[in-house]
Formats: structure tokens, C-alpha cells, sequence
């Protein structure tokens, strides 16, 4: 659009001439002088052309500038609203983990079937099962023990494999704002940013019975009933460490680095102190 030589009459200044302008600036000569202006904005309120055919034009691109600026207007309103709700998760989060005691055995371990991985890898929850007994049969199992600082860990093994030979296949920590003792549906889902799911090479290196111990029998390495038990928050720790050696990608091992940190910060493990990891396949 050429606006050079167009005639505008500005509110305090009268009558000038266009003599410059660009997609950001217009010049204007008035009677004693020559005034700058960001342009097109300063045609919403203190300009005005003379030309109705480029007055129409200008219209125009005024119009969509005004579109964009309160698109972008709205979306720091929303990133706004996003961050006010983040910090009030963040100060509730914060409130909730103060009054929370700790159990030093709230993670949990399933023993995953091959169907059942292939949900939990998509959808990235898993089911506890249902009670198989007494009042509550048939009502899905409430993992209690299961918090903010909780992980889940999927394990597996091969019908034609011993039980020493069972393998850790992924790990997620839960969501925030979980809390198991009011879990209806028996669902545990996953945090949206610390997941991880092991290649098939990884998993023949992270074996579970190497962190798993059954202090009263520690030689044995049995998994008779049930389809999940609770371990200690330091074996879990151990796993992560461990996960994150593994990891050769950059992004997924900085991924797993993060996920160890955070998880040794909810659960108050000093990560420098960790011990060794001693299962029953170390008492051999």
C-alpha cells in the first residue's frame, strides 16, 4: 500500500502529508514540522485519511491487526491462566506431600500379562484387579499404600522362563493428585512426563529379582499369587539409577535422570547414599 503524498488529518496537528512510512513507521509533514507514528496502529485513534479508497484499504489491514493482537492478547491471557493454575497445583501439591507420612514401601510392582502390556504402554494406566474374596468380591482392588511419590513397575516373564529370569519391561510415576485410598475404578494412571517403557535389549539387562528381596526368605525368588505387591522405595530408586545407564538415547536418558531425581526428592532419598542394589539374585 502507497500512502506517500496522501493527505491525513491528525487530532492535535491538523492536516499533513504521508512523505515516508514502512510496515511500522509512517512520516508525516504538518504545517511546521515532520512527526513519526507507528504505523498502521496510530489510524485507530488519531489519524485519518482522506482518500476513501485507501482509507477502505487501510480498513482492512487495521482490521486484522486488530485480530491478531487480541489473539495474542488471548493466548497470554490463557498461558496466564495456566501458570495461576500450575502454581496453585504446585502450592496444594506442596500442602498435601507436607501432611503425607511416608510409607517405605509405597511402590508397587505387577506382574503384567502380554495383552495387558500392550494397554498399558498406550494408554498408560493399569488395572489392580478385584478383591476375590469375602463383602467387597468383585470390586477392584484400592491400592492404599499409593501416592504422589509412588511408581508403578511393570515386570513380565515367558511362560517357558524361570522366575529369577522375570524382567523389568517399563516404569511410571503416578499421577499428581492420586491419592489410593480414594481409588474407585482400581486404575492407576501415569504422569504425563515421567514414563518410561524399556527396549526389549534394556529389559534383558534389568532383571527384578536383582532389587526384590523377601527379607524372611532371602534366597527364594517366588511370586506365587496375586498380580501386584508393594516394595521398598529404595529398590525402586535403585531401578531408576540403573534405568539410567541404560538409556544411550540423550533425551530419554535425560528423561530417566530427571524422573530419578524427582522420584529421590519425593521420597526423600538421598541419591549419594544409595546402596548397591541387593536382591535375591545377589544372595546366590
Amino acid at each position: 500500500m502507497n500512502l506517500i503524498n496522501k493527505e491525513v488529518t491528525h487530532k492535535r496537528f491538523g492536516k499533513g502529508n504521508v512523505v515516508k512510512h514502512n510496515d511500522s513507521i509512517i512520516e508525516i509533514h504538518f504545517a511546521t514540522e515532520n512527526k513519526k507514528f507507528v504505523f498502521p496502529d496510530a489510524f485507530e485513534k488519531f489519524l485519518k485519511l482522506h482518500d476513501k479508497n485507501t482509507a477502505n484499504s487501510l480498513e482492512k489491514v487495521l482490521q486484522k491487526k486488530i485480530i491478531e493482537r487480541k489473539k495474542i492478547e488471548q493466548e497470554k491471557e490463557e498461558e496466564l491462566n495456566r501458570q495461576r493454575k500450575e502454581q496453585q497445583l504446585r502450592l496444594e501439591h506442596a500442602k498435601l506431600m507436607k501432611n503425607h507420612k511416608l510409607h517405605p514401601e509405597s511402590q508397587m510392582v505387577f506382574w503384567c500379562d502380554a495383552e495387558e502390556l500392550d494397554r498399558v504402554f498406550t494408554e498408560w494406566k493399569i488395572f489392580t484387579g478385584v478383591i476375590k474374596s469375602g463383602n467387597n468380591k468383585g470390586k477392584p482392588n484400592k491400592p492404599i499404600r499409593i501416592h504422589q511419590n509412588s511408581v508403578c513397575l511393570l515386570t513380565a516373564r515367558d511362560s517357558s522362563m524361570s522366575e529369577k529370569d522375570r524382567r523389568i519391561l517399563g516404569v511410571y510415576l503416578v499421577n499428581e493428585g492420586f491419592i489410593g485410598k480414594f481409588c474407585e475404578d482400581g486404575y492407576i494412571p501415569a504422569h504425563p512426563k515421567y514414563r518410561l517403557q524399556l527396549t526389549e535389549q534394556e529389559s534383558d539387562r534389568m532383571l527384578f529379582w536383582k532389587y526384590y528381596l523377601n527379607e524372611k526368605f532371602p534366597h527364594k525368588m517366588t511370586w506365587n499369587t496375586g498380580k501386584y505387591r508393594y516394595f521398598d522405595n529404595v529398590w525402586m530408586a535403585q531401578i531408576l539409577l540403573d534405568i539410567v545407564s541404560l538409556k544411550n538415547d540423550t533425551q530419554e536418558q535425560e528423561l530417566a535422570q530427571n524422573f530419578f531425581e524427582h522420584f529421590c526428592k519425593m521420597n526423600q532419598i538421598r541419591a549419594e547414599e544409595l546402596s548397591e542394589p541387593n536382591g535375591a539374585l545377589m544372595q546366590t
